[in-house]
């Protein structure tokens, strides 16, 4: 071995006299129980791999920084958001309904997740490469990841599920008519924009709370893959986006995006006339004009992928002060949902894991559990008269919160006045989209119908696009009796 390699050691750092060969009874005979060194080879080998997300488990990501580029320091308090603020930020892309081991290239929305290491804790934001989502009751939402899946009986994914799901769910139209638009395949994770989707609330130093929408502007500009162009490069390459993101930052082309925000004056949203907490419907911009904010680069690769990607956890209940939930039952069911996932899939420790762990002091009462890295020191439990840390209510109160009043019930939102399921998708088909783009939605929701769906679900799938725009409606119609 050259003088300037370090030599092999096992896991606990004892060097060993070979990568190559196991221990036998002589050259030819059989090996030993007692080779120790591979034993541990084997049985770590065996146990490398954790379980994928439930969604979004194809992906990648990289570090980078958040610089405040503008003065909103009126609407929040957030340590994050305050004039010429630096933080780090490691971000995770990803698709929804793949596996691990998935094409990038499939049609489906993509992940947009991002962990700001703020000194006041992590702020994380989980959010999609689009403004909408398919649902706005979380108890929908099992059920429609499993109807994007694999079916139970040849575990195969089936157009037909994922239409019979949409149908009977007209709440979805205006994410899948985004879905089958062009931004359903972006060509990279770097042309494509990133939203919270969710309301969030902010909180300003004077206690004046507002509503907000964040919105994550590509400085490189939208671009995506037709069908046929994104069909191609699965075959050619499944991991395109990955190595895209990886080598152009190892290039050093950094991507960035814009974060710019729609506020909302706390009092507007209970007269609004679409309820602003419904995460099928975007806020139209003539009312609540993008506000911009500051600049988010993306400049370093991750050096393990496995360690700093696959095991960062992102949580949508790290809301650091000045910044909270809203009422979007959406969002409430996340606060607990995600968190609760990653306790399943990396342990009840994941947080102190070093890409989920802050970078600011943290002072917690937590104790044992399995792999947990951080020494417990006593006293462990409050209140206590030992010195152990206390809440300050008075410097820390609780000030993202809004009234709420009713019997306990399971129903829907209350309607407001343009509160419908199919507006928004039809402005989106008729005046986002120029007729290039509305050719392209026709090839493509008439391409994903034809491909096995069954013949009452196509029906009710033509009457779906009707609905969103009559002549779009027609016109997929017409593709699919002549295919």
């Amino acid at each position: 071995m050259a003088e300037d390699r370090k030599p092999t050691t096992n896991e606990v750092g004892i060097p060993v006299s070979s990568d190559e060969h196991s221990l036998s009874v002589g050259p030819d005979g059989p090996i030993v129980l007692h080779d120790h060194y591979l034993m541990e080879q084997m049985a770590k080998f065996n146990r490398e791999m954790i379980p994928d997300r439930q969604p979004h488990a194809k992906g990648g990501g990289a570090y980078g920084r958040f610089e405040v580029t503008h003065d909103i320091s009126k609407y929040t308090k957030a340590a994050v958001f305050q004039p010429s603020t630096e933080t780090e930020v490691i971000a995770r892309f990803s698709t929804v309904a793949g596996e691990s081991g998935s094409p990038d290239t499939w049609r489906d929305p993509r992940g947009f997740a991002l962990k700001f290491y703020t000194s006041q804790g992590n702020y994380d934001m989980v959010g999609n490469n689009t403004p909408v989502f398919f649902v706005r009751d979380p108890l929908k939402f099992q059920h429609f990841i499993h109807s994007q899946k694999r079916r139970a009986d040849n575990g195969l994914r089936d157009h037909d599920m994922q239409w019979d799901f949409w149908t009977l769910s007209p709440e979805s139209a205006h994410q899948v008519a985004w879905l089958m638009g062009d931004r359903g395949i972006p060509k990279t994770w770097r042309h494509m924009n990133g939203y919270s989707s969710h309301t969030y609330m902010w909180t300003n130093a004077e206690g004046e709370k507002f509503w907000v929408k964040y919105h994550f502007k590509t400085d490189q500009g939208i671009e995506y893959f037709t069908q046929a162009e994104a069909v191609e490069m699965a075959g050619k390459d499944a991991d395109y986006h990955r190595r895209d993101l990886f080598d152009s930052i190892e290039q050093g082309k950094h991507p960035s995006w814009t974060l710019k925000v729609q506020i909302m004056p706390f009092e507007d949203a209970k007269t609004y006339r679409l309820n602003p907490f419904d995460l099928t419907k975007v806020w139209p911009h003539a009312d609540y004009p993008l506000h911009e904010v500051g600049t988010l680069k993306l400049d370093r690769n991750p050096t393990d992928f496995h360690s700093e990607i696959e095991q960062v956890a992102y949580s949508p209940n790290n809301l650091v002060p000045g910044i909270g939930p809203s009422p979007d039952k959406m969002l409430l069911a996340r606060l607990i949902s995600y968190a609760d996932a990653h306790r399943a899939r990396l342990g009840v420790n994941y947080n102190q894991i070093p890409v989920n762990a802050p970078k600011c002091p943290f002072h917690a009462y937590g104790k044992g559990g399995a792999m947990r890295m951080v020494k417990a020191t006593d006293p462990v439990y409050a209140p206590n008269s030992k010195g152990g840390p206390a809440a300050d209510p008075q410097r820390y109160p609780l000030d993202t919160g809004w009234e709420a009043s009713g019997e306990f019930t399971r129903s829907a939102y209350t309607k407001r006045e343009d509160d419908d399921d199919w507006s928004q998708a039809g402005a989106l088909v008729r005046e986002v989209m120029d007729d290039a783009a509305r050719d392209r939605l026709v090839a493509n929701a008439s391409g994903h119908l034809a491909d096995g769906v069954s013949k009452p679900v196509m029906l009710r799938a033509i009457e779906y696009w009707k609905n969103i725009d009559q002549d779009v409606g027609a016109r997929i119609e017409k593709a699919l009796n002549d295919k």
